[in-house]
């Protein structure tokens, strides 16, 4: 089991309130993802649930049982960290297996569950190596191992992927999705990539100045944003916002269109702009365009015939057009 809930939790550091008073429940089994800009608040409330915080307030609940005052030890987590924290001169199999020696578990036991995660994370042929002869992303999977093997109640994933190239990081948000898979165990993991919250979540919990603005699956934050910052932030490129007589004509302060969202057209349309940069990636053309509502972004086929300097006409899909008030609240 691994179902965990917050009530009223709240986080201050002397007299600044870094988590104001927070209320969230994650299920058993669930991989949920704290995502947000940096600084608001997602690695502290992840180390409130680990226990590595002390709360200031509110309570923390694992499994139905009050965990608030509970030691880490005591709360049958495992935090993987941004940096593997390997011992240098161990094995990979003396890594793994360090948090169960321990604990005092027995050797036979230990050398079962050692064997066992290697299997699941494909390390089994590194056992004897160490860890300056593994590569980022086979270290961290040692670092993952090492969790694996205390059959925690939940992982607690801190930006584990942030110190990895570009092609590493896509196979290890593949690889861990697929453990999860596996395992069928609760996982929280905290990044400030909204494509990893995207592609890995259950259930997203989107973070700002330490209030949660959102909580959802990765498609209602996208269809249906609960307000500008959600709306901003979910999506990749982001959100184009326009405001003005613009927004007036459809009853709203702002309206926001994704840039998948906008035709292109040369005989008309309702904004005229000028390219600017036109981004050909293969598959899509990202093109920036200069309009009387400001820069545009539009996410075009990869087959676009538009090119810096081009007059071009957009037309926003009247069926996603989201509508925000004065406040930046959906309408």
């Amino acid at each position: 089991m691994g179902q965990i809930e917050l009530s009223q939790v709240t986080k201050g550091f002397g007299d600044v309130t870094v988590i104001p008073p927070l209320d969230l429940r994650i299920e058993d089994g669930e991989f949920v993802v704290f995502v947000g800009p940096s600084g608001c608040g997602k690695s502290t409330l992840l180390r409130l649930i680990a226990g590595l915080e002390d709360t200031t307030s509110g309570r923390i609940t694992i499994d139905g049982r009050d965990a608030t005052d509970l030691s880490p030890a005591q709360r049958g987590l495992a935090m993987v960290f941004q940096s593997y924290a390997l011992y240098p001169h161990m094995s990979v199999r003396k890594n793994i297996a360090f948090p169960l020696k321990m604990a005092g578990v027995p050797e036979e036991e230990r050398a079962r569950r050692v064997e066992a995660a290697a299997k699941v994370l494909n390390l089994t042929s590194y056992l004897d190596r160490r860890p300056g002869q593994l590569s980022g992303g086979q270290r961290q999977r040692v670092a993952i191992g090492r969790a694996i093997v205390r059959e925690p109640k939940a992982f607690l994933f801190d930006e584990p992927l942030s110190n990895l190239d570009a092609a590493l990081r896509m196979g290890m948000r593949l690889e861990i999705t697929e453990l999860h898979q596996r395992l069928k165990t609760t996982m929280i993991y905290v990044t400030h990539d909204q494509v990893e919250a995207m592609t890995m979540a259950d259930k997203i919990v989107v973070l700002n100045a330490g209030r949660i603005e959102q909580v959802g699956s990765p498609l209602e934050l996208y269809r249906r944003p609960r307000n500008l910052f959600v709306a901003g932030f979910i999506g990749s490129p982001k959100m184009n916002f326009v405001t003005g007589p613009e927004a007036a004509r459809r009853d709203a302060a702002t309206i926001g269109v994704r840039p998948e969202h906008i035709g292109i057209s040369r005989d008309g349309g309702d904004w005229k702009g000028t390219v600017g940069v036109a981004e050909h990636l293969g598959s899509d053309t990202f093109l920036h365009v200069t309009t009387e509502h400001g820069m545009i972004t539009v996410r075009a086929g990869g087959e676009v015939d538009a090119a810096h300097g081009d007059t071009i006409w957009l037309t926003p899909d009247p069926a996603h057009v989201h509508r925000f008030d004065a406040g930046g609240a959906r309408l």
